[in-house]
């Protein structure tokens, strides 16, 4: 869950409208400077399914007692974590297998560029039991697509980890424009058609729950990009954990939220 402070209260977002948030960058991405991806719907579909592993945890999140407020995604514990990422490519193969190996790739790439674990033994050996399984899961996906006449193109390590790669970006652009973007925010080694580049994201206006963000440069295909995504809005803390729920749950907390993208 991500959260967003506002005058109002604090406003929680899931990880899946976050990952929502994610696909519909996604599917705008691309133009003379930042080439376009293949597959482009299973990529698209890998984006905006990249956290599905949190479904079940966000239809009963858990409270967190020194703040009030259910837990933020980097709150939660290690083990809840490897859970959580544990289950994801079980919930994606049914969609598909491509978006399946995106989502697992996904997952281990979270561990290997944040290494905190390392820290602690227990920690360690969980991260490490769960990229043992992981990577299994992920080359056998990809010996099954490099026989597979539509897949195999889409398998070779170069196109692999550029779909990772602009996942993570995705991912990363999603959580900057859920939570509070107060002035200016930097993405760097964003891939473009020939090499990497560093993106700007600077807040122009916020205006109740509508943000208009100018971006630099601009990655996208069309002039300006149209984003939409949803909010649950808490206006006091909890003790109780199963208060919290049940006012995320209601449908008086709802909120609608929207951003502009714009060149700068």
């Amino acid at each position: 869950m991500l959260h967003r402070l506002t005058k109002q209260g604090l406003i929680c977002i899931t990880q899946l409208n976050h990952a929502w948030l994610s696909g519909q960058l996604a599917q705008v991405w691309g133009n003379e400077h930042f080439a376009q991806f293949a597959p482009k719907k299973e990529v698209c579909l890998g984006a905006e399914l990249h956290d599905i592993g949190w479904l079940f945890w966000e239809q009963a999140p858990t409270l967190n007692p020194q703040t009030g407020y259910p837990y933020k995604f980097a709150e939660l514990s290690m083990r809840e974590h490897i859970d959580i990422w544990s289950s994801a490519k079980q919930l994606a193969l049914p969609l598909s297998r491509y978006v399946a190996l995106l989502v697992s790739l996904h997952g281990t790439g979270l561990y290997e560029r944040f290494t905190s674990w390392k820290n602690s033994p227990t920690s360690s050996e969980i991260v490490q039991d769960f990229f043992k399984h992981e990577y299994a899961f992920q080359e056998q996906l990809i010996a099954f697509f490099t026989n597979d006449p539509y897949y195999a193109p889409y398998t070779t390590p170069e196109v692999i980890e550029r779909n990772r790669k602009l996942i993570t970006i995705w991912d990363a652009l999603s959580i900057i424009l859920c939570q509070e973007l107060t002035s200016e925010a930097h993405l760097s080694q964003v891939p473009t058609i020939d090499s990497e580049t560093t993106v700007k994201l600077t807040l122009k206006e916020a205006k109740d729950n509508h943000h208009q963000v100018t971006v630099s440069p601009w990655p996208f295909q069309h002039s300006q990009v149209e984003l939409v995504y949803e909010g649950r809005l808490l206006r006091q803390t909890f003790s109780d954990e199963k208060a919290m729920q049940e006012a995320l749950m209601s449908s008086d907390c709802a909120v609608t939220l929207s951003t502009t993208l714009q060149p700068e």
